[in-house]
């Protein structure tokens, strides 16, 4: 609930927040520095690593308006905090936009341009509160008690005309000074830190604060070789980090920088131009762009002429886009101007201008609308930025688990302390080494080694061509359970070829032709629309555009022609694009006989056949389709070509001229994979001129139109495609399409690839919005590979099904699978939200899908504990790919630079590459943890064992065990490489699980009482003594000696050199080996550990230099790692110790973990890719009845609940006997004046 002291801003948003005031408190600042004196700086960085404590601790709370200090916390899951500090603008005027006196004479206000629904100021200076968070300008409203960004032109919520009309002349110099105040300099600076700042903040972070406290305690201790190599392995890990890091800040300070600030051309009024730099741009400034092209330096809408733009920076595609002018028009003109409504007349920053098109006399020019990081492309470059952390349940287990070793570090602190004081140890050792068990049992390499398999994998991942931005997301890769597909240019071929064309005539279909351009006559309609009905245009000679109008166009064999700037300059009007046909050969009309070598000449054709194209309505993805007006060079009347999705073009057309079985022969092409085209055609009114053309609406132009044809054009399977998505059904890996395409085309193509299978039905989701006064409503239709028709209305209609096609009440168990449309999801989202959980949960083909859509149908699988993977071409699947948990861009423009994985190999091969690395990364990063884990835990009970007697382990064994053993093993066990093919099983994703705490605590178990054994074992044997420098056990053999424990005075507090202290030292290095060896696992997720030679090498090294110090001691060792000599037989002894200590080691892991308890109980809840068992599941669990049952009562799994929401929605639906719906039903939502919108 909002109050004067709290406020939220950017509601609705992502990057929502709470936000609180703060005003400073000089009394809590004192006693804060106070606190810091006495702590010696620890208070200041834990204030600096919790903000929200700092704020709170140094001020008091107050009204947002009299803030110095804001505390922000996102709304997300992650709840993040931030400090901003407030600063004070002085302005004269409130607002940007406010008209205010800039001049001291009364004359200058009647200078300044007068701007609708804004009121002028007296001319005073107001002081403005704003404050600046991640790169934007947040200004204090009094209108609303808030702060809020000002964003650019669409702020005002003005009509196209009005923008037109009020703005089309410019700023004048004033009154752009005056709205720089606000906006600032017209740059998106990526500051790139200095290499001090970057190792001040990495130096800062809590575990390196650790470390240094590690280092001052050991070099208290005279451990100085060891505090030596962890500074050593720390100024090389701060160097690595700091070369990565800024790495990355000057690569996108290098891709924004490039061609970022420009020299402009800038209209002040008065038809006055005056070169300006681009930093110099402010919202309503009016430039000019150059007939040569440019790259934009903001998001200017057209408001004159016409551009030709590669957007390859932000929609992946370098298919040249055509712009237009802001319409002016009564309809479309009186709609307010939004960037997103009317992108096809904006000109976005970063994109190229390749060409304009222009009047003769007349400046082609864009009115400025946004700048800096409010345009696009800044919000892109934010969002690398500032990205959302990774959410991962490792790494938070990872934090409670490091909690709990502090835990042990504070008993076994407690325990130093007591027993110290209990022998009267001096004060200064009891500090010392009570501390020292805390930097014993939170080991400083934990994060170096669990890099480590992050590290491995990322230069896996390279040399298969897959690159990656976020190296924290390929842990995250390992539990993907559900990846979305794009459709054209990912699953299928990126170029169309043209199959045919079907021309109607006389409200029939006629034959087949395959050549359109000599099987058509020159003179035909549907030729004319083929040639003209298109947006191609000649850069450097060379046509360019869409793809699909490309190859429609090449198949009619005519030429494009277009104005060059010379001729535009001699003509008034803009001259036209004219499409005609080729030169063609001509027999001698004297010798119609002729023989085939006859000479042939080529002629021209009438200039009849000429045809300009004199107005263009460019392609609109929520009209799905696109017209042109042209007309025959000597003809009379304008003609009007249209475009577009079969279903929509239908629907504008004359009924009497759509063939009665249209929606069959359309079905027909779908259903076998084919895109379908529809063409139509009408003459314009004979009254028309050129300049009415140019302001009349698309609405008028698309009407009452003579249905053409159809052109069916073939877009064919990548190669690899079938295969990589049946390993991932293999794997229980689901897989959705989300495309922009037709339903019944992407329904074809997903049966096509196995994403349906042949025998599994496909129900068609179609939901209806409230009209008339009825309630929303979802039609069910059932439809399989023959069966489904398509209405004008782009619905599915439901055809009877054949007797045996399915279960005779019409219900399917396990095998079916939903299809719905952008707009059936939408109505679905708002009026029926209950069944959204269900209807992804067997989701499979979601068609029509715009690209806020994609991302909005990523966030919902989600929501129900989906792990999910985008794999797109780039072409607006940013957003999808950047909210995806592991987005992979097969496109290697500018677009990928947001998606943390972008593949050079432009097919999905990629997708399970990137799941086996993942999967390997992850299983290495849980078996270093548990070896990082053990080794603490191991070297723990060590020096507890040896603190009862006032031991320690002497420093070079310290540095033995952490550099020579730890280091190699745990930097080694991360190189096992993927295994070669996807499973079904998925690795764990938690730490804190029964399998994986059960591994933990078992092997601490057997390490703790292996210890204790050989500890108490030898203060057990005859000829055991107090060391001393003249102690020869080796070759004594005593009897009857009293047991007396190795205690020497408290002065000499190492005492490092007795028989305990050598025993747990050899006890201890062969259990690290052991622990290694049995946590690094191979198959199913990596290759086996005996192909791992570095790893297999380093065991076998140690094994072999441990047993040979151990058995046939060399005394210059000895004396190096302060290890004392004992007899022969204890040797042994240490021997048969350590074997057994392994083999039961091995047991408990592989034989009672892997084998019993993980397949027969801790797999229960393991569901298929949908949330339902699988066949071979219950087979296993079947064959192993008797043992789950069992093991499953003895810990207590009998009746456990799936974790995942979509299993447990799955487990519901299983005993639903009414879903899914059955055919031909409807389910209806509340009714209209009852509806709830969301």
């Amino acid at each position: 609930m909002e109050t004067d002291c709290m406020k939220m801003i950017n509601k609705g948003l992502d990057d929502e927040m709470e936000v609180w005031g703060y005003c400073r408190s000089r009394w809590r600042v004192a006693l804060v520095g106070v606190g810091t004196l006495c702590t010696g700086g620890l208070l200041l960085l834990l204030l600096y690593w919790l903000p929200e404590w700092g704020v709170k601790s140094t001020c008091r709370p107050c009204p947002l308006k009299e803030a110095q200090i804001l505390l922000l916390r996102s709304t997300d899951e992650f709840r993040r905090w931030f400090r901003v500090r407030v600063h004070v603008l002085q302005s004269p005027g409130l607002s940007p936009f406010d008209a205010v006196d800039l001049q001291t004479s009364p004359a200058g206000v009647r200078g300044i341009h007068s701007y609708p629904d804004v009121s002028y100021t007296e001319p005073q200076t107001m002081q403005i509160c704003y404050f600046n968070h991640h790169s934007m300008q947040y200004f204090w409203n009094d209108t609303i008690q808030n702060f809020e960004v000002i964003n650019g032109m669409e702020d005002l919520r003005l009509s196209c005309s009005s923008l037109l009309s009020e703005y089309s002349s410019g700023l004048s110099r004033p009154q752009q000074e005056y709205r720089k105040l606000f906006f600032g300099e017209n740059e998106i600076a990526v500051r790139v830190p200095s290499l001090f700042m970057l190792l001040i903040k990495e130096v800062l972070n809590p575990f390196y604060i650790f470390q240094l406290f590690s280092v001052i305690l050991w070099s208290a201790e005279e451990y100085y070789y060891y505090a030596a190599a962890i500074v050593f392995m720390s100024v090389i890990s701060i160097a690595i980090s700091l070369y990565t890091i800024k790495k990355q800040y000057v690569m996108l300070h290098d891709m924004v920088a490039a061609h970022s600030i420009v020299r402009v051309s800038v209209c002040r009024g008065n038809k006055e131009v005056e070169e300006a730099m681009s930093t110099d741009l402010v919202p309503g400034d009016v430039i000019v762009i150059p007939s040569n092209g440019t790259i934009m330096p903001c998001d200017a809408v057209l408001i004159s002429g016409t551009c030709i733009v590669n957007e390859s920076m932000l929609t992946g595609e370098s298919v040249p886009v055509t712009k237009t002018s802001l319409p002016n028009s009564d309809v479309e003109g009186k709609e307010l101007y939004s960037s997103e409504q009317h992108k096809r007349h904006t000109l976005f920053c970063g994109t190229e201008v390749i060409q304009t098109r222009f009047y003769s006399g007349e400046l082609v020019k864009a009115l400025v609308v946004r700048c800096g990081f409010c345009t696009e492309k800044g919000q892109l470059v934010r969002s690398i930025l500032y990205p959302k952390p990774t959410d991962f349940k490792l790494y938070r287990d990872a934090y409670l688990f490091l909690l709990c070793l502090v835990g042990v570090a504070g008993i076994g602190f407690i325990y130093t302390v007591v027993l110290s004081v209990m022998n009267q140890v001096p004060a200064r050792t009891i500090i010392i080494e009570s501390l020292d068990i805390v930097t014993i049992t939170v080991p400083p390499a934990l994060p170096a080694a669990m890099t480590a398999g992050i590290v491995y994998a990322q230069r896996r991942l390279k040399r298969v061509g897959i690159f990656c931005i976020s190296p924290q997301r390929i842990n995250v890769c390992g539990q993907l359970n559900l990846i979305c597909f794009d459709k054209t240019g990912t699953l299928t071929e990126d170029g169309l070829d043209l199959w045919a064309v079907h021309r109607a005539e006389n409200g029939r279909f006629a034959q087949l032709e395959q050549d359109p351009g000599t099987d058509c006559e020159l003179d035909s309609p549907f030729l004319a629309c083929m040639a003209a009905c298109h947006s191609l245009t000649k850069i450097n000679g060379e046509l360019s555009g869409d793809p699909l109008d490309l190859k429609m166009f090449k198949a009619t064999g005519w030429l494009l022609e277009e104005a060059t700037e010379e001729e535009t300059s001699l003509h008034n009007p803009i001259m036209p694009t004219v499409v005609k046909p080729p030169k063609r050969p001509k027999v001698n009309e004297s010798e119609v006989t002729a023989t085939p070598d006859h000479s042939m000449e080529l002629y021209e054709l009438p200039d009849t056949h000429e045809l300009g194209i004199v107005h263009q309505f460019p392609f609109s993805s929520a009209l799905q389709r696109m017209s042109v007006v042209a007309r025959w060079l000597g003809g009379k009347r304008f003609e009007a070509y249209l475009k577009g999705a079969p279903e929509v073009v239908a629907g504008l057309c004359k009924t009497s001229t759509v063939p009665e079985n249209f929606t069959e022969v359309l079905e027909d092409y779908t259903r076998h994979g084919f895109r379908v085209i529809a063409l139509a055609h009408r003459q314009l009114e004979s009254k028309l001129t050129w300049h009415k053309v140019q302001n009349l609406n698309r609405e008028h132009i698309e009407s009452n139109m003579d249905f053409l044809g159809l052109i069916i054009m073939q877009n064919k399977l990548k190669p690899e495609t079938a295969d990589v998505l049946e390993d991932l059904r293999r794997a229980n890996i689901r897989t959705v399409m989300v495309t922009g395409d037709n339903m019944l085309t992407a329904i074809s193509v997903a049966r096509d690839c196995g994403m349906i299978g042949p025998q599994e039905r496909v129900i068609v989701v179609d939901a209806q919005p409230p009209s008339g006064g009825h309630a929303a409503e979802i039609l069910w239709h059932y439809t399989d590979s023959s069966s489904a028709l398509t209405s004008k209305d782009n619905s599915i209609q439901f055809v009877e099904m054949e007797s045996d096609g399915g279960p005779s009440n019409g219900r399917l168990r396990g095998q079916y699978h939903f299809a719905m449309s952008g707009k059936s999801l939408a109505v679905t989202l708002e009026h029926f939200p209950d069944l959204v959980p269900k209807l992804v949960l067997r989701g499979t083909v979601f068609a029509r899908m715009a690209p806020d859509q994609k991302t909005q149908l990523v966030e919902i699988l989600q929501s129900v504990d989906y792990y999910v993977g985008m794999c797109g071409d780039g072409a607006n699947d940013c957003g999808a790919l950047k909210r995806a948990h592991g987005g992979i861009s097969l496109s290697e423009l500018e677009a990928s630079v947001a998606s943390p994985f972008t593949s050079t190999t432009p097919n999905i091969s990629c997708v399970p590459n990137l799941i086996r690395e993942g999967r390997a990364a992850l299983v290495t990063s849980f078996c270093v943890f548990k070896f990082m884990a053990l080794y603490s835990i191991i070297q723990y009970v060590s020096v507890i064992l040896l603190y009862s007697i006032l031991s320690n382990l002497g420093d070079f064994q310290f540095l033995f065990i952490d550099v020579v053993i730890i280091l190699v093993i745990a930097f080694t066990m991360s190189l096992n490489p993927a295994w070669k093919e996807l499973v079904a099983q998925r690795p764990p994703s938690s730490l804190i699980s029964v399998p994986l705490l059960f591994s933990v605590l078992t092997q601490i178990m057997v390490c703790l009482s292996f210890q204790a054994l050989a500890f108490i074992w030898v203060q057990h044997q005859s000829w055991y003594e107090k060391w001393t420098p003249l102690s020869n056990a080796c070759n004594a053999t005593r009897t009857g000696l009293s047991i007396e424990p190795n205690i020497t005075h408290p002065t000499d507090h190492k005492n490092i050199r007795n028989y305990e202290n050598t025993t747990l030292f050899y006890i201890s290095s062969f259990q690290y080996l052991a622990v290694a060896i049995v946590y690094s696992k191979g198959k199913p997720f990596r290759q086996p550990s005996h192909k791992n030679w570095p790893l297999v090498l380093s065991c076998i090294s140690l094994y072999i230099f441990l047993f040979l110090i151990m058995l046939y001691p060399v005394s210059a060792i000895d004396n190096f790692l302060e290890i004392v000599c004992v007899p022969y037989e204890w040797r042994i002894t240490m021997v048969i110790i350590i074997v057994v200590n392994a083999v039961v080691s091995f047991i408990l892991e592989t034989l009672v973990l892997d084998i019993i308890l993980w397949r027969l109980v801790f797999s229960q809840d393991k569901l298929g890719k949908d949330g339902v068992v699988s066949a071979a599941q219950k087979t296993q669990q079947s064959n192993d009845r008797w043992g789950t049952r069992f093991f499953a009562w003895l810990f207590c799994q009998n009746r456990k609940t799936p974790k995942t929401r979509y299993s447990q929605l799955a487990q519901e639906l299983q005993d639903d006997l009414d879903w899914p719906p059955r055919p031909q039903t409807c389910t209806y939502g509340k009714t209209p004046h009852l509806s709830l919108n969301l």
